[in-house]
């Protein structure tokens, strides 16, 4: 089954360039395209992709502002951004806004297809030099709260948050732990509650602090 991508930037050229390289995907299907903020938000309405890559410099509104819209109304579609910005304040306002990957132009065309087809799959492709700054966050930061709740976790609710700070998917969490994807999403929305967690993100972060997984 094809990955549905949508594309956003605001540059014609660049869209050109990335419709080259991921149409020749087998795999990968790119069912619009969008210069702006509003443009994204309607193509994406009408496409309903499993995927948006999305530049944070559009001409009307900010790719996080548009990422936050999109999650809202289609929490079901993955957004990666695609952006010259390096630094920390877009890396974290994206993640925060819901972005499943992080990609800097300069990467390697394999690093790009790598982060659509991780995201699509319903896990979280940091760029190695970004997912640095991330562990670095978290590792200075003071997560007393969370701390004082991971003794309530229930030895299955370790287990799924290992899976899920790994990036894997509900039905694939499901049929490793040989349980169904509602009781999945009911263990998910416990260690959320009591980690005291709000995003996936944070999710991740919490899981390479306490060495659940490895950064």
């Amino acid at each position: 089954m094809s990955i549905r991508l949508v594309l956003v930037d605001d540059h014609a050229v660049v869209r050109s360039g990335l419709r080259m390289l991921l149409a020749s995907e087998p795999d990968v299907d790119i069912v619009g395209e969008a210069g702006s903020g509003e443009e994204a938000l309607a193509v994406a309405h009408a496409t309903a992709p499993d995927v948006v890559l999305m530049d944070i410099g559009l001409p009307d509104h900010s790719g996080i502002e548009v990422t936050r819209a999109l999650k809202a109304d289609l929490p079901a579609t993955a957004v990666v951004a695609l952006t010259i910005h390096e630094d920390e304040e877009y890396f974290f306002q994206m993640l925060q806004a819901g972005a499943s990957g992080y990609v800097p132009k300069r990467a390697a065309p394999e690093e790009l297809l790598t982060a659509v087809r991780t995201a699509a799959s319903g896990g979280i492709y940091l760029y190695p030099s970004l997912a640095k700054l991330l562990v670095r966050d978290y590792l200075s930061a003071n997560h007393d709260n969370s701390a004082s709740f991971a003794e309530e976790l229930t030895e299955r609710e370790r287990e799924v948050l290992a899976y899920l700070a790994e990036g894997a998917n509900t039905h694939d969490i499901a049929e490793a732990l040989v349980i169904s994807p509602k009781t999945v999403g009911r263990h998910r929305e416990n260690i959320m509650r009591k980690l005291n967690l709000h995003s996936r993100a944070d999710l991740v972060k919490y899981a390479i602090r306490k060495g659940i997984i490895q950064a």
